[in-house]
């Protein structure tokens, strides 16, 4: 099934959206399809393949943020648990949740098979799974859903390893949060630095 909208155009429009509905734009055999693809196409270090997926709809969804309430409520001061569990009830509100770890088994078997760039897959794991992250984003984006990611963790990871029975060398990095939007992005109108000071080209004809 193709995208509503071409790459770029999703691109160009993705922003961050908190008012979201427990709806979808798509069925869930498409959100599957799209995480499908977006594990097996999106590059890594050495095809090393570290990344790992987990993707929570329905109830599932919404247990996901009962729970991280819980621990929240659980293991932070009142004042500061307050101030987070504010925005608990929008997450929950949404359609879905996709979690996104590393598998830390798998990055130390590329460490000790390539031992002269041992330090450096850390980082190399870090970048390929934010480019999941974006292609991901990018691809609902497309569909017409909205999407916010979140940054719980660590809190949050011994609960959930437990309830959806992720494995232990498994290393949270984010949660990605979306649903039917129901309002306008966070923030319409993005400023951009200056191109001239992002960008160098040389050799062009």
């Amino acid at each position: 099934m193709a995208a509503t909208k071409p790459f770029f155009e999703a691109a160009k429009d993705r922003r961050t959206y908190y008012a979201l509905s427990h709806e979808s734009t798509i069925p869930d055999s498409r959100i599957q399809e799209i995480v499908k693809d977006a594990i097996l196409h999106t590059p890594s270090a050495f095809n090393s393949q570290t990344t790992r997926v987990v993707v929570l709809l329905g109830e599932e969804h919404t247990k996901t943020w009962d729970l991280i309430t819980e621990v929240y409520k659980q293991q932070l001061p009142e004042e500061k648990f307050n101030q987070a569990n504010k925005r608990f009830p929008g997450f929950k509100a949404a359609y879905g949740t996709i979690l996104f770890y590393e598998d830390t088994d798998t990055m130390r078997q590329f460490q000790e098979k390539f031992k002269t760039y041992q330090d450096k897959f850390p980082g190399w794991s870090e970048q390929t799974n934010g480019m999941h992250q974006y292609v991901i984003w990018t691809a609902l984006e497309a569909e017409g859903l909205g999407v916010n990611l979140q940054h719980y963790n660590p809190l949050i990871d011994v609960r959930l390893a437990t309830e959806f029975k992720v494995p232990t060398e498994w290393d949270l990095k984010a949660q990605m949060v979306f649903g039917k939007p129901t309002s306008g992005p966070a923030v319409p109108n993005k400023e951009f630095k200056p191109i001239e000071e992002r960008l160098k080209v040389y050799g062009v004809k």
